[in-house]
């Protein structure tokens, strides 16, 4: 089931410059003059595609035909010293080529007024006999460098000289306008070179709503491509793809092209070890859990998630059907495989955390939706993961008092933990009900447990200050620091969730009580 709307793609006959982009290849160009160079300048790849498109493109690569880039930006940094412009320029290094992992060329880049540029030389590479790695790399011409590209659509050039677009292939122009995605050589060839081009291929092809070649789908799904893939490409480059996946128009749709191509395994590698178990078929569950949150998300306000929060939610329900599946690490320790997946996998080591702690807060919040989508109270055996601070909490307060430590644990997540458990949480489903119908229920439920956690004035709870301190704490009871006192903290804020217009003589007043009533019947 899709929400997202259909594109339709204009090609236009010719590339429109901005006024910034005049002024960079109007001091590219100067630069040749003024050091007397032959050097032919053409912007490459994307660039080139996105402006046929009529969209804004950020990203200049600048392709020489007789020069290293570096050699190349060295002389523009010194042009426009000379000229006095050196304050709309700044360097931001330098990328080395690194033939076993599929990087080929070197790459300069320089930042011109606002804009990134890298200067690279056309590709022209040779290869020993049973390996895609470079053996001999020299000058290429604007041809080769075209069929070695990794899309027919990305191997168009635009020639800053003559103001004109170049397709050497013959058929990037016809491939962009009729909405294919192929590759400029056999697509088993096209893959070994650089094995990420399969991802590359997939995000394209859904990010445009093009149609893959099916000599290409054949190609990405063989083993030899699926080894290079592993042995290649380097965990961060694979990320980095999923990455723009999952944050793109169609992100469902991409993830589907990954299991349809028999590569879900290989993009999100498992450790050697793990139980239980992972079922046949497993796979396809991820999809339909991303698909859900995907839809549901759509079906929600505009303003309910902001970006970071829609792509951990669906890194999140991507995960979900993994959630309970271990591995073991150093001293014997288990961990979710989906902290292997994220950190070693995909090298997303800030978002598995995140990704476990959305995970651990959705089964938190599913034992409360019931209670916060009827308002009824909270019996003391429908909760097991916080028992002992709710002992001395009426039975009327419980629900906002477990609700406000979910809270303050996950802090401005806690949208993004909700969404995840209305996914797990079941819902009434009669036979007549289609998905749509399903789907509207799980929103209703969302809006429910939302406007009821706002009711309760928890929306900020994170934010709020506790009454008391630990000095507090140890100064009233006359207490070390130790458990003892983190132990008082906390039953001190389930105390001040429970009555959240009192004051801290009042919590300090129920603190001494408190605490005489427990030393009386030790």
């Amino acid at each position: 089931m899709s929400i997202a709307t259909q594109h339709v793609l204009q090609v236009r006959d010719k590339i429109e410059l901005s006024d910034i982009e005049h002024r960079i290849f109007d001091r590219l160009l100067a630069t040749l003059r003024h050091f007397n160079l032959q050097t032919q300048l053409r912007v490459a790849g994307g660039w080139v595609r996105d402006k046929l498109l009529g969209k804004d493109c950020y990203d200049i690569d600048i392709a020489l035909d007789n020069m290293m880039g570096t050699e190349f930006a060295h002389k523009v940094t010194k042009y426009m010293l000379s000229i006095g412009e050196g304050k709309y320029f700044h360097k931001d290094g330098v990328i080395k080529p690194k033939p076993d992992r599929s990087k080929h060329l070197e790459t300069a880049m320089l930042n011109l007024f606002g804009m990134r540029i890298d200067f690279v030389n056309l590709r022209s590479e040779e290869y020993t006999e049973n390996s895609r790695i470079s053996s001999k790399q020299s000058f290429g011409t604007p041809e080769v460098d075209a069929y070695r590209r990794d899309l027919t659509i990305n191997s168009l050039f635009y020639n800053i000289h003559s103001d004109s677009v170049e397709d050497f292939t013959k058929r990037g122009i016809s491939d962009l306008k009729s909405g294919r995605i192929v590759t400029p050589l056999p697509p088993k060839a096209t893959f070994l070179d650089d094995p990420l081009r399969v991802l590359r291929a997939i995000r394209f092809g859904v990010r445009f709503e093009f149609t893959l070649d099916e000599d290409l789908k054949v190609a990405a799904a063989c083993g030899d491509v699926k080894d290079a893939l592993a042995a290649k490409i380097s965990k961060e480059r694979i990320g980095k793809e999923i990455d723009l996946m999952i944050s793109g128009n169609q992100p469902v749709k991409a993830l589907t092209h990954i299991c349809d191509l028999t590569l879900f395994w290989n993009v999100f590698s498992l450790p050697p070890k793990f139980e239980p178990a992972i079922p046949d078929g497993c796979e396809r569950l991820c999809i339909s859990y991303l698909d859900t949150a995907w839809n549901l998300i759509h079906l929600l306000k505009e303003s309910t998630f902001k970006d970071k929060e829609r792509r951990l939610s669906l890194f999140a329900a991507l995960f979900l059907p993994l959630k309970n599946i271990t591995y073991q690490v150093k001293k014997a320790k288990m961990v979710p495989v989906v902290n292997y997946i994220i950190v070693d996998s995909l090298k997303r080591n800030k978002d598995a955390k995140m990704v476990l702690d959305l995970h651990q807060a959705s089964q938190k919040f599913l034992s409360l939706i019931p209670c916060l989508a009827s308002n009824e109270d909270l019996q003391p055996d429908d909760v097991d993961w916080i028992r002992g601070l709710i002992d001395d909490v009426s039975i009327a307060s419980r629900v906002r008092v477990l609700t406000g430590f979910l809270l303050r644990e996950i802090k401005d997540l806690w949208r993004v933990a909700l969404l995840v458990s209305i996914l797990l949480h079941p819902i009434g489903i009669n036979d007549t009900e289609d998905e749509s119908s399903q789907l509207h229920k799980r929103r209703d439920l969302f809006n429910t447990v939302e406007s009821s956690i706002i009711k309760l004035g928890l929306d900020k709870v994170w934010e709020v200050k506790p009454l008391i301190s630990g000095e507090d704490i140890k100064n009233v009871l006359q207490l070390e620091e130790g458990p003892l006192v983190k132990e008082w903290k906390e039953k001190s804020m389930a105390w001040e969730l429970a009555n959240p217009s009192r004051t801290t003589e009042e919590c300090i007043d129920w603190l001494r009580e408190t605490n005489s009533k427990r030393v009386k019947l030790e």
